[in-house]
């Protein structure tokens, strides 16, 4: 009796070492995926951090700046405007031009989404929000992840920034022409004069170069660039009369 209780009580404890042995054994899949939500979740409290902190205060950069810098082997030519110191047909032209319905969406235009698609075409369906959203945190090109990503900050910024806010940074990030960045430095660089200075001219030519700025001329305008800032010009007169600049004017 007594061989065979100490026969079973080994018999246990070899079965019971293979078990704890097992439990403990490394798994990469389990151990991967743990690694991927929690460096997610960083990522994402990164993310709101940021997007909370530039709703008061200024980006310094952007990858675009930085990148095209040291292109160039320059610093590039960037000076900060608050938005009440931008002349305010300058606001109301580059929402004519880029984003007429910028006060009404959320940060997707979707009927101007759904007219791209359907027309096939590259380009017209980015909002502002969107645009600021790229110029800010990522990075510029085309490319599935970018937009994924996009997509996703959008509508966070759009949540926390007012709009007046999301103009204000657009205009002080877009690139105007090599190495120019934002309304104030462009103001100078074409016209010679500050943002809060800018006429109705001058602030169409420079929203109808936003698209390709280092092809087109807000000071030597093409013939296109002409025709593009008269409607432009027109734009911002008709948002003016109808009320769509309430959220930011």
């Amino acid at each position: 009796m007594a061989r065979a209780a100490k026969k079973s009580k080994a018999k246990q404890s070899g079965e019971s070492t293979p078990r704890k042995s097992l439990a403990g054994r490394f798994r990469p899949t389990r151990w991967l995926v743990r690694v991927a939500v929690r460096g997610g979740l960083g990522l994402l409290a990164v993310v709101v951090l940021l997007v909370v902190l530039y709703r008061v205060v200024d980006p310094p950069t952007t990858y675009t700046m930085w990148s095209e810098g040291k292109r160039l082997g320059a610093p590039v030519d960037q000076v900060w405007v608050d938005a009440d110191d931008i002349a305010p047909v300058m606001l109301r032209s580059v929402v004519a031009a880029e984003d007429a319905n910028f006060c009404t969406h959320w940060g997707f235009d979707m009927k101007a989404i759904r007219t791209a698609i359907e027309e096939g075409g590259n380009r017209g369906a980015s909002t502002l929000s969107q645009q600021t959203v790229k110029n800010v945190y990522l990075w510029q090109g085309r490319s599935w992840p970018r937009k994924a990503l996009e997509a996703m900050i959008t509508p966070l910024v759009e949540a926390v920034w007012p709009k007046r806010r999301i103009l204000e940074v657009y205009l002080n990030i877009a690139e105007f022409d090599e190495g120019v960045f934002g309304v104030g430095a462009a103001a100078e660089h074409y016209f010679g004069v500050s943002a809060d200075a800018l006429s109705p001219t001058q602030a169409a030519r420079l929203a109808a170069i936003l698209p390709d700025p280092k092809d087109r001329s807000a000071s030597r305008p093409s013939n296109f660039v002409q025709r593009r800032s008269a409607q432009i010009r027109d734009g911002a007169a008709t948002i003016r009369r109808d009320g769509r600049d309430d959220c930011f004017e």
